[in-house]
């Protein structure tokens, strides 16, 4: 008897180090919360607790009346800040014609300014040659020629200068029609981003959960709503690190999770975290001060459910499994 308890034991100890198991061990997903991004009262609710949704689902309507105002606003603005600037692209066009009559008056009016000036010269030069060739009436006539023809080629040119600033003028206003139109569009972009928000949609697919929407519910920016539990899961194991020595990435892993106990899952490590999951705790253990006891510390180890497909099972985040991972 002994000899075959002897036997026997070393039969199991030989097939039991080939593997490592732990109950520490539990489903695991990235669950994913849901919250508007503005705020206003639920009007519409297109969901319930346990809905399978896809990327995109609508979830629940905020009241979108506020800002569809604010779209309408801001398309306004824009409309008026783009006819701003047709009229002012318009006085552009105009300024330049009263430049170019204004040019073309500069030159006739100095045309006859030159004119008179030579008209003056020609009667000062005979005046002083033949004296009484020239009356004194007609020398003082074209001195007052000269003198208006110079004048006016003066008031020309002022009003040729004052023409071109109107054309600077009127270009600063298409530049400011311009900025205006820029924020117009920005302002309508921004309310029609807030007009988008007021429609709730689920981020991932998966299950609805904890959904605490109701009509008539008045909402907050970030204010939790509900969450939705991702279809895709795996299993969170918990080693004592002394039993990590042989376990390696990609070792078959047999499943047994409570929930089905008939059924034999099989899956995969993925990974293991480097680092025991006491420190990344709150408050982690400071070893350096006070007494100090060893304590065999766990490491949390992803494991990936290869078949059957987890899918077709009701699983989700804290239920129980018995993984045992085949380390040699």
């Amino acid at each position: 008897v002994v000899g075959v308890l002897i036997i026997a034991g070393v039969l199991w100890w030989l097939h039991a180090r080939n593997y490592e198991s732990t109950d520490d061990a539990y489903i695991d997903t990235h669950i994913v919360r849901v919250a508007p991004q503005v705020s206003g009262q639920v009007v519409k609710i297109f969901v319930t607790d346990n809905s399978l949704v896809d990327p995109g689902a609508p979830l629940a309507q905020i009241d979108p009346a506020d800002p569809k105002v604010r779209v309408e606003q801001a398309m306004a603005q824009e409309a008026q800040a783009r006819a701003q600037l047709a009229q002012a692209q318009a006085q552009i066009k105009v300024s330049q014609a009263t430049y170019e009559q204004a040019t073309a008056s500069v030159l006739g009016a100095g045309a006859q300014a030159v004119s008179a000036a030579r008209d003056l010269d020609r009667y000062d030069t005979l005046k002083r040659t033949l004296p009484a060739a020239v009356a004194q009436q007609q020398i003082d006539q074209a001195r007052a020629a000269a003198e208006n023809t110079a004048a006016q080629h003066l008031a020309a040119a002022k009003q040729a200068k004052g023409a071109a600033a109107q054309i600077d003028a009127a270009r600063t206003q298409v530049a400011a029609a311009q900025a205006q139109i820029a924020n117009a569009v920005a302002q309508r972009e921004d309310a029609n981003v807030t007009l988008g928000r007021t429609l709730l949609s689920a981020p991932i697919a998966g299950h609805v959960t904890q959904s605490t929407l109701a009509l008539g519910t008045y909402l907050q920016p970030g204010q939790q709503v509900m969450a939705i539990v991702p279809i895709d899961v795996w299993v969170t194991a918990n080693f004592k690190e002394t039993q990590l020595a042989h376990m390696r990435v990609g070792q078959r892993v047999d499943i047994r999770i409570d929930a089905f106990p008939s059924v034999k899952f099989r899956g995969h490590v993925d990974s293991i975290q480097r680092g025991a999951g006491q420190a990344f705790g709150i408050l982690p253990p400071e070893n350096a001060t006070g007494n100090f006891v060893k304590v065999v510390q766990r490491v949390p180890v992803k494991i990936i459910i290869d078949s059957p497909d987890p899918r077709n099972y009701p699983l989700g985040p804290g239920m129980s499994v018995s993984p045992r991972v085949e380390v040699r």
